[in-house]
Formats: structure tokens, C-alpha cells, sequence
């Protein structure tokens, strides 16, 4: 891949801006093993190319701070406002989701020229001061674009996982690193008092609006588990019938454990008696002390009960997380895979909690298209806390919410076990 040379450098200071170049150039890091050939694979609906994703990101400063509010901005060009919108009704027509691997055109080049010319009139309106917003709601587009492509960072290295995965080569994305050796350790677990807590953030920094507005929730005592739970727990599960035990299963999670003839989590298959997996290192064999990933709710769910346990609430997660510091294997690790550890609650894999994505009390999105982020996606769809080896750990709070449908796999997504007191 080629990239444009001569880029002009931010042209004044702010926390915004600094955060602007430090995601647009790792966002130019994950792309840069690629070939275009990979910058162009879509394997499913639910995924997007690598290039789709880089152009997106770039869209979403031009939609929503350039066009409205730097006046003679002229875009580079007008149909890729259809090509990279993504589900914002408001801001026009888009193209079809499943469709997007078949844009060859723009190519990579054109795609790196798009970012370019963006950022450069980001850069030089900001010089000039030419913006027509003020300068604090401008900074929070900024910081908002900034989070928004740290998640397409993750759904980048994820989709690509999925698509390399129908490659009969399994090519590693980065280079392999040696297994390390490791022990699986028992589960040890914390004993939470409970009692009114108040959960959801409390306007200090950055948050999306789905994290507000901040409430109290009432939580008996309970107990969670120190550590995710681990593959060697989930080979036990699967070795004791977990997934042919209709009991365990919600009926709906049953229903598509048949269709889709699940016994193991995505990338598992058996060779000569061992368990292997394919990852973003290439195929390796199962760790049995690394945190399973790759896993549904519906499957997460099977495995609590076979347990004897539950899935923790998002709330119980969130007053549990409060406190702890945010350390772990996020993007920054470089794995992009989870990993065995001391245990904790961050990073590795996402965790999926019993609740459903809803709105908290008092919720009102905002106006505009903007509004569109994540309250329309408020139904049918679980949460998922803590982050993963694939989220920048900039992103991280304790009350950040993740979502996905409980059938959903090809994330990182996990689980840790909790109980009543």
C-alpha cells in the first residue's frame, strides 16, 4: 500500500487534535500489513472491508463537522457521501450493507487521498479559525469522530479475522508470537456488598449518550468471579455435553445452535486430538488457561447455568469496575488475542452481562443524525463490558456499554461468571 507523502502537520494545539492525529495514524498502522487485495473483503453482512472502514471514518468528520460548519469546504467527492454512510438515515441515501466488498472503485489510493484531503481541511479550518461552531462543540465532534473510529479500529482487525478465516491458507495478519506457558488457575471470586449504587457516567471526559444519564440502581449481594472464564473451563463444558443439552439452552439459543450445528466456539476445530483455533497470529492451538472468545450470549448463557452460576448485570459489572484501575490486554498489546493472566476485569475479551441494550432513565438522544449513533439500536441486543485485545484502551471507563445481538460471535466476546451472595 502507498500512502500520500507531504501531509501537512496540525496546525494548532488541543486535546481534540492530539487525540485526532493519534487515531487517524493507528488507524493507518492496522491497515499497513495489508494488501489490497485484503482492503477490499467483506466475508458477511455483518462485516465491512478494511477499506470500507477507513473511508467511513473519514466520512463521518466531513458529514458532521466539515460540511455543516466550515464554510467553503468542498468535498472531495460528492458520491462518497453515499458510498461511507453507514446506517444515518438523516444524512442521506447509503449503500447497500452487503454490498460493500463489491467497491473496487474508489481504489486504496483514491481512499488515502480521501483521508488526506480531510484532515488537511480539518487542520487548516481549525488555523484559521474558520469554523462556525464554537470552539468547545467543535472539539466534542473532534473527540466524538476520534471514539467512533477507535471503534471501527476494533470492528477493522475483527472483520478482517472473519474474512482471512475462509482463506484455507489461515494467513496470520501479524506476525506469530510464541505461545506463552502458562497454568490455569482456579477462579477465585470477590463478594460485593450491593445496596444503592449509582452507575452510568458522570460527565467527566468523554462518553457516548447511551452511557447516561447517570441513576442509581438498587443490587443485592453478590459475587463475581476474579477472571473470565477460561478455554480449558469451556472444553469441559463441551466434553460434558454443553452443547447438546437442551436444558441448559434458552429456547430461541437452542433453535440457533441447531441451525447453525454450533459445538464449539468460532475458529475451534479438532486435529489429532488437540483442540486448534485460528486467530489474528494464525492458527495455534487452544491455551486452555487463555479467556474463551468468540462465544454468543446464547452460549455464554448455557455455560453460567451449566456452572451453576449467571451472567453478571451490566450494573453489577459496573459497581464491581468503579474502582479498579483500567489495566489489561487491549490494541495497544499488539497480540490481538487474548491472553492468559492475573486476573481483572479488563481487556481480552468483552464480557457479556444479562442485560438487554436499553435506555437508561431519563434518556433522550441527541437531534440530528448524530442521534442516530446508538438509540435507534436500543432493542434486541445484549451488553457486553470491559473491552477486548482489540479495543483501544483509550476508550475504555467503567461505563462504557458494547452491544451485539446474542447470537453474535465473530467479535471477541466472552464471559465471566457471577452468583448471588
Amino acid at each position: 500500500m502507498t500512502y500520500p507523502e507531504g501531509r501537512t502537520k496540525p496546525l494548532t494545539a488541543s486535546p481534540a487534535l492530539n487525540l485526532f492525529d493519534e487515531v487517524r495514524a493507528q488507524t493507518l498502522d492496522l491497515a499497513a500489513p495489508l494488501t489490497d487485495e485484503d482492503m477490499g473483503l467483506q466475508s458477511m453482512e455483518d462485516a465491512s472491508p478494511p477499506k470500507w472502514h477507513l473511508a467511513h471514518t473519514t466520512w463521518f468528520f466531513e458529514e458532521f463537522i466539515l460540511k455543516p460548519s466550515l464554510p467553503g469546504y468542498r468535498p472531495k467527492d460528492d458520491r462518497f457521501a453515499v458510498l461511507f454512510n453507514s446506517y444515518y438515515v438523516q444524512a442521506g441515501p447509503r449503500h447497500t450493507r452487503s454490498r460493500r466488498g463489491l467497491l473496487s472503485r474508489p481504489g486504496v489510493p483514491e481512499v488515502m487521498d480521501y483521508r488526506a484531503h480531510i484532515e488537511d481541511a480539518l487542520r487548516e479550518g481549525l488555523f484559521r479559525d474558520a469554523f462556525t461552531l464554537e470552539r468547545h462543540r467543535l472539539e466534542d465532534l473532534i473527540t466524538l469522530g476520534c471514539h467512533h473510529e477507535m471503534q471501527h479500529q476494533e470492528l477493522l482487525v475483527t472483520d478482517l479475522l472473519h474474512a482471512f478465516s475462509y482463506n484455507p491458507l489461515l494467513p496470520a495478519y501479524i506476525e506469530p508470537r510464541p505461545a506463552p506457558v502458562s497454568g490455569a488457575e482456579e477462579t477465585g471470586w470477590s463478594t460485593l456488598d450491593g445496596g444503592l449504587v449509582e452507575i452510568g457516567h458522570d460527565g467527566n471526559g468523554f462518553a457516548y449518550d447511551c452511557e447516561g444519564p447517570r441513576h442509581k440502581v438498587w443490587l443485592e449481594p453478590y459475587r463475581l468471579a476474579d477472571r473470565p472464564v477460561t478455554n480449558g473451563e469451556w472444553i469441559a463444558f463441551m466434553e460434558d455435553g454443553g452443547y447438546d443439552t437442551q436444558p441448559l439452552w434458552l429456547m430461541e439459543g437452542w433453535a440457533v445452535r441447531e441451525k447453525n450445528n454450533w459445538d464449539s466456539p468460532l475458529y475451534w476445530w479438532r486435529q489429532d486430538g488437540t483442540w486448534w483455533t485460528y486467530t489474528l497470529q494464525g492458527k495455534r492451538p487452544v491455551d486452555p488457561a487463555a479467556p474463551v472468545v468468540h462465544v454468543s450470549y446464547y452460549e455464554a448463557d448455557a455455560f453460567a447455568r451449566w456452572a451453576g452460576h449467571r451472567l453478571p448485570t451490566e450494573a453489577e459489572w459496573e459497581a464491581a469496575a468503579a474502582t479498579k484501575p483500567i489495566e489489561g490486554n487491549f490494541l495497544e498489546s499488539g497480540s490481538l488475542m487474548p491472553r492468559p493472566g492475573k486476573p481483572g476485569l479488563w481487556g481480552d475479551v468483552w464480557q457479556w452481562t444479562s442485560s438487554a441494550f436499553s435506555p437508561y432513565p431519563g434518556f433522550t438522544p441527541p437531534e440530528g443524525a448524530i442521534g442516530e449513533y446508538n438509540g435507534k439500536f436500543m432493542v434486541n441486543q445484549m451488553v457486553l463490558r470491559g473491552g477486548s485485545c482489540a479495543t483501544p484502551k483509550a476508550q475504555m471507563r467503567p461505563s462504557y456499554r458494547t452491544f451485539f445481538y446474542p447470537h453474535q460471535r465473530w467479535q471477541m466476546l466472552g464471559l465471566r461468571l457471577a452468583a448471588d451472595k
